[in-house]
């Protein structure tokens, strides 16, 4: 479903991602996690083909670099990390876009593209903040709206920048929840950057680490989740416990580590 080899992105003469190979297969879900500036956004605006890159690089079937937009829009959906919201547009106008790669040109909207709509609006808890103005919605409502809008578009494969950055803990599952059940149910391909490693864990069934542009570890959460990998790769002190549904990732305080030491 998506295949990467010596995937490069520069941008003013500085290397953003440096040769990142990468393979997903077809209803996996893969969560991209990695510091601050580790190319986790550029490496879904390269598969999206928002920003230039070199090596080669397939996504459904599509180069991204040279696919027409339409083509490409009709087979994958990105929910970007802060996404531009036109002024006086609804929820449901803005839901409502995500059916555009689907309308034929200077065609209308069918009577199935306003049942996707309002099925996803539902799935999404959005019902009561149709009609309200999208600019007038706060973080996390809008992001639910946003990603309810790449949902709308059907894709095969959905690009998902931080999805659940600004929402709080029952969102963030309810969100979560609604995405992996999609996977299961239509077979959706779902690659995720994700800042929080437990969620990463929890929902990803493989991790990709980012670091310098560069894949420092590919592999199920347990195998690259490990406290020294994390200390080495992001500074952080923690603790990883093992659940059932993944690992946690706990933050370690200096008293805590100094005791450990003793």
């Amino acid at each position: 479903m998506i295949e990467c080899a010596g995937l490069r992105v520069e941008r003013g003469g500085v290397t953003v991602l440096g040769g990142v190979d990468l393979v997903v297969r077809q209803g996996e879900w893969v969560a991209v996690v990695g510091p601050n500036g580790a190319g986790k956004t550029t490496l879904l605006h390269a598969l999206a083909g928002l920003v230039p890159s070199t090596g080669t690089v397939t996504v459904a079937g599509n180069d991204p670099g040279r696919a027409a937009r339409r083509a490409m829009s009709r087979a994958v959906a990105l929910m970007p990390q802060r996404p531009v919201v036109p002024e006086g547009v609804s929820v449901a106008e803005l839901v409502a876009l995500g059916r555009t790669p689907h309308v034929p040109r200077f065609g209308t909207e069918t009577g199935r593209d306003r049942e996707v709509v309002e099925a996803v609006i539902e799935r999404l808890d959005l019902s009561g903040l149709a009609r309200r103005p999208a600019t007038e919605l706060s973080g996390g409502e809008l992001q639910r709206v946003v990603l309810a809008r790449a949902l709308a578009q059907q894709p095969r494969v959905l690009l998902l920048d931080e999805p659940t950055s600004a929402l709080d803990i029952g969102h963030q599952q309810q969100v979560l929840d609604l995405v992996q059940g999609m996977r299961t149910a239509d077979g959706i391909t779902v690659v995720a950057a994700m800042h929080d490693l437990t969620l990463a864990g929890q929902y990803g069934r493989r991790i990709v680490m980012l670091d310098g542009g560069r894949v420092v570890a590919d592999g199920t959460p347990r195998e690259v989740l490990r406290a020294d990998r994390i200390n080495e790769v992001y500074g952080a002190r923690v603790e990883v416990l093992d659940r059932p549904g993944g690992p946690v990732v706990l933050p370690v305080g200096p008293d805590d580590a100094a005791a450990g030491e003793a």
